[in-house]
């Protein structure tokens, strides 16, 4: 039976990898005024196969932008334009993209987003954090640390679920 769980979640683990995870820009807040982007993105990984989910009211748009545009709040060149109110942005290659709300002021006091886009089999370089003092005995690791963190849409957990099952077969 161990066996079976440890394997159900493996797939459940793989699914992200494969599929990717919609991530919506801006968690509750959504994409809006008054939402510090650059620390909301900084809590974020971004892979190939992800999706940016954007949830906007209808004083507000998403511009793609490239990064010269990005930096100066400009929409004079556009990659592509999105309206809506609900704007999904597939992440299908690796490396940096930029998103301005081009509303005139709204750039221009911060709502502005910046991702860098990890290949799906890679991992984020970690932060570097200060080495403790040894101590003669380590405390054990927490059962938190080693859990995974990965976001599941419904679709997704139902696809792990049937391959799943075919395990239990």
């Amino acid at each position: 039976m161990a066996m079976k769980a440890a394997a159900v979640l493996v797939v459940l683990v793989a699914v992200r990898a494969v599929y990717g995870a919609d991530i919506i820009v801006g968690g509750n807040s959504g994409w809006n005024q008054g939402v510090n982007y650059d620390t909301w993105a900084a809590g974020q990984t971004f892979r190939v196969g992800d999706t940016l989910v954007f949830n906007y009211g209808g004083s507000h748009s998403v511009d793609e932008v490239n990064e010269e545009s990005y930096k100066a709040c400009s929409s004079t060149s556009v990659i592509k334009s999105h309206t809506g109110g609900t704007t999904p942005i597939p992440l299908s290659t690796a490396g940096p993209r930029y998103f301005i709300c081009p509303t005139p002021g709204h750039c221009a006091s911060g709502m502005k987003l910046q991702v860098n886009v990890l290949a799906a089999n890679s991992t984020p370089n970690p932060i570097p954090t200060p080495t403790p003092p040894a101590t003669a005995n380590p405390p054990p690791p927490s059962p938190s640390a080693a859990a995974p963190s990965a976001l599941f849409t419904l679709n997704h957990f139902i696809f792990g679920a049937s391959v799943a099952t075919l395990f239990v077969l």
